[in-house]
């Protein structure tokens, strides 16, 4: 069992649901990245989700492409993050999963791009425009490393699709809450409880929500459905907004609390 996959049954046992921030690695810069992690830690995190900044993040809104930016801007490499990542890693006590566009680990070669994921303390992957039936190799090269699969589910998957991505996925089935792209709103679909009960009555793996939450009641009300809750755009800008990371602390902890 891998990490991600250890860390959900952990929070099973003893009944709570899992808070996962996510933050785009290099922003507001690289330095800045373990201070970022750790507070996050501190502030209740119980894995933690990040993006690896991309010149074209499809699945991205205005919020984290802008963060993607300043990542790239201020000289966020894929070698500087993993770099970055390994002495932090090592001393978190939570897994780190990336977010990684399929086009940057395939140019990087997939065999490569794992190893060096894995030395860099990485625990699982989630990569948004890569369908599972696509994921074969990647699948199996992931599981001989230890290194959690997370693939992505829709609110216009089929329930076949819906089935596949679950049986893929060796963390947990990442369930999108909106159609569209990242991005805090200030409601969510009336229809998002009916379709988070029935990917969960679909899945074996643990279920997080993701996708336009943003405050602590809608967060309240997906961990009263999920096993996990996802949380990004609204933490990016909290950061960008103040870059010493108090907003960033305090809207964590009051998530974490809802939670």
């Amino acid at each position: 069992m891998n990490r991600v996959a250890m860390r959900f049954e952990e929070l099973k046992k003893t009944g709570r649901k899992a808070f996962i921030p996510y933050i785009v690695g290099g922003d507001p810069d690289l330095t800045s990245l373990p201070l970022v992690l750790e507070t996050l830690v501190q502030s209740g995190a119980d894995l933690i989700e990040i993006g690896v900044p991309f010149s074209d993040p499809l699945a991205d809104g205005p919020v984290i492409q802008a963060a993607s930016v300043r990542a790239r801007q201020n000289g966020c490499t894929l070698d500087k993050l993993f770099s970055t990542l390994t002495p932090v890693a090592a001393r978190l006590p939570v897994p780190l999963i990336l977010m990684v566009y399929y086009n940057q680990l395939y140019l990087r070669g997939v065999s490569r791009f794992l190893a060096e994921a894995n030395t860099a303390g990485v625990a699982g992957l989630i990569i948004p425009d890569l369908p599972p039936e696509d994921a074969t190799e990647l699948r199996a090269s992931a599981a001989a490393l230890g290194i959690g699969l997370n693939f992505l589910v829709a609110p216009t998957s089929k329930e076949e699709r819906i089935r596949l991505a679950a049986a893929a996925s060796t963390g947990f089935l990442y369930t999108v809450s909106v159609k569209g792209v990242t991005g805090a709103r200030h409601t969510l679909p009336p229809e998002l409880p009916g379709f988070i009960q029935r990917v969960k009555t679909l899945s074996p793996r643990p279920v997080a929500v993701g996708f336009g939450i943003n405050t602590p009641e809608q967060a309240r009300m997906i961990a009263g459905l999920a096993d996990g809750v996802i949380v990004g755009s609204a933490l990016v800008q909290a950061i960008a907004e103040d870059p010493q990371l108090k907003k960033m602390a305090s809207l964590a902890r009051t998530l974490r609390e809802a939670i």
